[in-house]
């Protein structure tokens, strides 16, 4: 009789030894059985369901990538366009802005070119120069520019500039004695400090 093991290799007949062993075919292995065979046909099945899935998905994803792309290239596009106007618009905006100012100071300019031409006493120009001066400060006061103030005030290193002290017992010591040029401000931005000369009072030093 044969030895049925995993692998049938060896018989106990001693007549049989060293001739080729062969299975019966009626005792090869059993035939797989009923759920075996769904087994592997759900899993052939599963195997070609999940391939058109995945090919689906990657196709979903690759969509959603290119609309975010283009998303992207369209926002950028649109920010690179507001940029430009931006800058267009400040530029404008500047431009009419010194066109504005400048049309102001033409009739000065004029004023200035009639009175270098003037053949008046010193008197008459003298006279002229200081209604140009008048008609210049009143420009200046409709653009909220101002004169800073000097003189008898106390001196604010904000709004002066000290280009040294005089002596003075009429004025209270730190306060401003003389303007050497008027400095300006629009409304509280300085444009230029003031130069000035800051009383120094000994009578209130000493005391």
């Amino acid at each position: 009789m044969w030895k049925q093991k995993t692998q049938l290799t060896e018989v106990d007949a001693p007549e049989l030894q060293g001739q080729e062993a062969r299975l019966d075919p009626a005792t090869e292995l059993p035939a797989p059985t009923a759920e075996e065979e769904l087994d592997d046909q759900a899993d052939g099945e599963g195997g070609e369901a999940a391939e058109p899935a995945a090919q689906t998905e990657f196709e979903q994803m690759k969509a959603e990538r290119d609309r975010l792309l283009d998303r992207l290239a369209r926002l950028q596009a649109e920010f690179e366009n507001a940029r430009k106007r931006a800058e267009r618009e400040r530029a404008e905006f500047r431009e009419f802005a010194t066109g504005s100012v400048a049309e102001q100071f033409l009739t000065v300019l004029d004023n200035l070119e009639l009175a270098l031409k003037s053949k008046g006493s010193a008197e008459q120009l003298r006279s002229g120069v200081s209604l140009i001066v008048k008609q210049m400060e009143e420009i200046l006061e409709k653009m909220q520019v101002k004169a800073v103030p000097t003189v008898g005030e106390a001196f604010d290193p904000r709004f002066h500039e000290a280009l040294g002290t005089v002596e003075r017992d009429d004025l209270p010591d730190q306060h401003v004695a003389e303007e050497i040029r008027r400095g300006y401000k629009v409304r509280e931005r300085l444009l230029r400090p003031a130069l000035v000369r800051v009383a120094h009072n000994p009578k209130q030093v000493d005391e």
